[in-house]
């Protein structure tokens, strides 16, 4: 397997510690758990989805463990305005803060509670069980566009969550970048649902769900690829990341880094797993195979 060369990783403005990230929504709504989770060798974090107002999300079940990856129907629930004080243990730590809101002006006041503090911001267009939410608002990309220009104001580095519930992923990619967009996360968890047959309803409380884990690393890949060849702005991949082989792949179909979720319900030292096996005094620099997959 090709091994990346250890050297500084900068991706669309953010340096961060190595090429493997937190994704949004894992630990992600304490700081103990970031922090947890940079020691045990990620190179940056992205917080759970924080919104205009405090939500308890959805009624349970809410995830469900699949043979092939998660389910789950969490329903963004979130701290709003007081994660500050979370986000004020972790200074100077390489944070992304994950944002959402229903609007533009939202995106825009959910931001500036965190602009001293973040590193960068995602926006999380691409939630695909919150009404009036994430993928309710992401599949539309004169929205995103605008969502995306609201925050850049705070002038911080703006990374946007796509969804791949839609028929043409680089149309909202391509509105992104118009937004002006720092990078593109591609992809969100892919809506679905599981029914219980001995109980003759659906698993999830909400009935339908986001499913993420290696089920959905084709997608993804896919995804990338096609956002490579539409868009001109850094590509961050996510979905179902679970080796140092994933790494390598999703940077071949045109991503400088990657983020990791599902993949810690199996193993929770994922991230130093990975960088074992992913890195090399003498190994190849990413930048010879970022998108070499292209013809």
């Amino acid at each position: 397997m090709i091994r990346l060369k250890q050297e500084p990783v900068k991706i669309a403005g953010v340096p961060v510690r190595n090429h493997l990230i937190l994704a949004a929504g894992v630990l992600g709504t304490c700081a103990s758990s970031l922090s947890r989770m940079l020691r045990q060798g990620a190179g940056a974090v992205v917080t759970k989805s924080i919104g205009p107002e405090p939500r308890y999300g959805h009624a349970g079940p809410c995830v469900v463990v699949l043979e092939d990856g998660v389910l789950n129907a969490m329903g963004l629930p979130n701290p709003s305005k007081e994660f500050e004080q979370e986000l004020s243990l972790l200074e100077g730590e390489p944070v992304i803060v994950s944002i959402f809101g229903g609007n533009p002006d939202e995106f825009h006041e959910v931001a500036g509670w965190f602009a001293k503090k973040a590193q960068a911001f995602e926006l999380n267009v691409s939630c695909p069980h919150a009404a009036g939410f994430g993928a309710q608002i992401g599949t539309n990309p004169d929205v995103v566009k605008a969502c995306t220009e609201a925050v850049k104001e705070w002038k911080k580095p703006v990374w946007v969550k796509l969804t791949p519930n839609v028929t043409d992923i680089t149309a909202i990619g391509k509105a992104a970048e118009e937004g002006g967009a720092d990078a593109i996360v591609a992809i969100n968890t892919v809506r679905a649902m599981r029914i219980s047959t001995g109980l003759k309803r659906p698993v999830l409380g909400n009935v339908y769900g986001g499913l993420s884990g290696k089920a959905i690393f084709p997608i993804a890949i896919r995804s990338v690829y096609e956002l490579y060849e539409a868009c001109t702005i850094p590509i961050v991949g996510c979905g179902g990341v679970s080796s140092a082989e994933d790494v390598i792949e999703m940077m071949m179909a045109g991503a400088q880094g990657v983020e990791i979720g599902s993949a810690i319900v199996n193993d929770p030292d994922i991230f130093r797993h990975i960088s074992e096996k992913l890195y090399a005094s003498d190994g190849v620099s990413p930048k010879e195979i970022v998108g070499c997959a292209h013809v």
